[in-house]
């Protein structure tokens, strides 16, 4: 039995090396609000790729409403690579799922990315003034230093980028090793490319796996690692 086929079957539980999730995971929801949070030196597939996951899902059934925003004004940013993106302003009321990039992590402070938004205060400012029930954060790569960074992650399971893990630990990150770690209402995953794979567990948790794994065929892209739902 290949792996589609067993998560059809609904046979599949967590396992290291795979991704396997029950569909009791799912909570089949009428709509799912997101909005991808980018920022200047943003990495660039840290924010396509989950756009590019919940857009195909739209196609495959799910009722998803997804949005790039800033952390202000509706505006242009430059991501880390010079794409250039008109983004829509902060409204986080509006949204169900918040999805944070990472990008620039270990460049100087003076440099547009995550340091240089840490620095600035504004961003872990807002993330931390948006927490709500009914509201998941979610994170790609250093995008959980963001979170961090906003008091969010302290004490809870959560993962980042390799390269980041041992100052998400020293702030009080709760380590847990997995492609993408569910903790609930806080979402984490670890670096560039596991965007593709946080944004499948999430339209699987919200819409079902034969939703998922239909963007998955779309995309010609079979996920990668575990994932833990803790």
């Amino acid at each position: 039995m290949n792996r589609r086929s067993l998560f059809r079957t609904g046979a599949a539980v967590a396992v290291a090396g795979g991704v396997m999730a029950t569909p009791a995971h799912a909570q089949q929801r009428d709509r799912l609000r997101v909005h991808v949070l980018v920022f200047d030196g943003a990495d660039d597939l840290d924010f396509v790729a989950p756009n590019e996951v919940f857009q195909h899902a739209v196609h495959h059934g799910a009722r998803i409403e997804s949005k790039f925003v800033t952390g202000g004004e509706p505006g242009t940013i430059s991501s880390a690579f010079g794409t250039k993106l008109e983004a829509a302003g902060w409204s986080p009321r509006d949204a169900d799922l918040i999805v944070v990039a990472g990008g620039g992590y270990g460049k100087p402070a003076d440099q547009p990315g995550v340091p240089a938004e840490i620095r600035r205060g504004h961003l872990p400012a807002i993330l931390r003034d948006a927490r709500r029930p009914g509201l998941t954060l979610a994170a790609v790569c250093t995008g959980a230093m963001l979170l961090s960074a906003a008091g969010i992650t302290e004490g809870r399971p959560c993962t980042t980028h390799h390269q980041a893990i041992a100052d998400l630990a020293a702030q009080g990150g709760r380590i847990t090793r997995g492609r993408v770690v569910d903790d609930g209402d806080l979402v984490t995953a670890g670096g560039v490319t596991s965007g593709l794979d946080l944004a499948l567990w999430l339209v699987e948790r919200h819409f079902g796996a034969d939703v998922a794994l239909g963007v998955e065929t779309t995309m010609e892209y079979e996920r990668r690692g575990t994932v833990r739902h803790v």
